[in-house]
């Protein structure tokens, strides 16, 4: 993302510390707005449970949040070049409703 008080050509350093580095697992967001800020909530959900542990509150602008919309946009087309297409696992039948999906990776939580 770019720093719009940063001069043509100038390089950020980034200084990561260990204990972030390490890094925090996620397989489940929820993204909420107001006018002022978007909220991505980053949780860690196992399957069969029906709660989710929010592991990760990550507050943007949202010109912040645009930026990184089209960041993840282009690392994804990036990834899929080198790698192939990620699979959703839509269903493939010409008949199958194509609704949205959910962001839940374990379904709906009911059994």
């Amino acid at each position: 993302m770019d720093n719009q008080n940063q001069q043509p050509g100038q390089q950020v350093q980034i200084e990561v510390s260990p204990e972030v580095a390490k890094g925090i697992y996620s397989n489940f967001a929820v993204i909420s707005h107001s006018h002022a800020e978007f909220v991505v909530d980053c949780s860690s959900m196992l399957p069969g449970q029906p709660k989710a542990q929010v592991v990760s509150r990550i507050i943007l602008a949202p010109e912040h949040a645009k930026r990184l919309a089209f960041a993840l946009q282009e690392n994804i087309m990036r990834y899929e070049k080198e790698f192939g297409t990620i699979d959703l696992g839509q269903p493939q039948a010409p008949q199958a409703p194509q609704g949205p999906r959910t962001a839940n990776p374990f379904g709906n939580g009911e059994a």
